[in-house]
């Protein structure tokens, strides 16, 4: 097989939520391969400098979680600069509570926001592709697509359900000529995990329970991000491809 099929050149790649973490680490390795980089997010600063990170990659300022807010976006931006040809969903968040005091209104930001956007970014994207008959849908999805925690089950719902969108965006969309598959990483040294990180007892017991024995590096995403969004994963659809250090093989 040759390399040139993870070649990205002349690739358009927008990724939402990518102004740090795992965004802005996918963003980095999508450039490395080739492709010209479009950052979202809602915080212009953040953005600012993430854009500087990346040697002044374009940025699109949208909120994700807003329907018609994302079409004007995408739709301009299509008709100003040109084809989107990568999208990465990347966009969410995290609320850590008993499921039986979880707030009403942090289980609907949750929907809203990790939900929500995949459909919301991935529908407004996927009509320009389905025009061109082309195009990659990466959507972030998680460990807990498969597995759950306590305290953190409306999390793990959504997680599930980018899952399923995943597969139902590939069976209604294959035909065109996209393919639509997710990364569900395990457990990664990020912003939304510093809590997490911070704590001895978790990352003992983390490391006990992943058999790679540690918390991941966001940078080792990278290569399943390059891999969905290349011709080399040309007939690769509606998969959920777990990069976890094996925390999902195993008891």
């Amino acid at each position: 097989m040759s390399v040139e099929l993870f070649d990205l050149t002349g690739k358009r790649a927008l990724v939402t939520g990518s102004s740090q973490g795992i965004g802005l680490a996918l963003a980095h390795g999508l450039k490395g391969a080739g492709a010209e980089i479009v950052l979202n997010g809602r915080d212009a600063g953040k953005l600012r400098a993430a854009s500087d990170s990346l040697g002044g990659a374009r940025t699109l300022a949208f909120d994700a979680t807003d329907h018609d807010a994302v079409r004007v976006a995408i739709d301009g931006f299509e008709a100003e600069v040109g084809a989107i040809d990568i999208l990465v969903n990347n966009a969410g968040m995290q609320h850590r509570a008993p499921l039986e005091d979880f707030p009403a209104d942090a289980f609907e930001k949750l929907l809203k926001t990790n939900i929500s956007t995949v459909f919301h970014v991935g529908q407004a994207v996927a009509r320009h592709m389905i025009k061109r008959g082309a195009g990659k849908i990466v959507n972030i999805a998680s460990v807990q697509t498969a597995l759950a925690r306590p305290g953190i089950a409306p999390y793990t719902a959504t997680k599930g359900a980018v899952g399923n969108l995943t597969k139902g965006m590939a069976t209604d969309w294959a035909k065109y000529g996209l393919n639509c598959n997710a990364i569900a990483p395990g457990y990664f040294d990020t912003p939304l995990n510093a809590a997490l990180v911070a704590d001895p007892e978790f990352s003992a017991w983390l490391a006990k329970r992943t058999p790679a024995g540690r918390w991941g590096r966001v940078e080792e995403l990278v290569g399943a991000c390059i891999f969905l969004s290349s011709d080399a994963a040309s007939f690769v659809n509606g998969t959920v491809l777990y990069v976890d250090g094996g925390i999902t093989a195993s008891l």
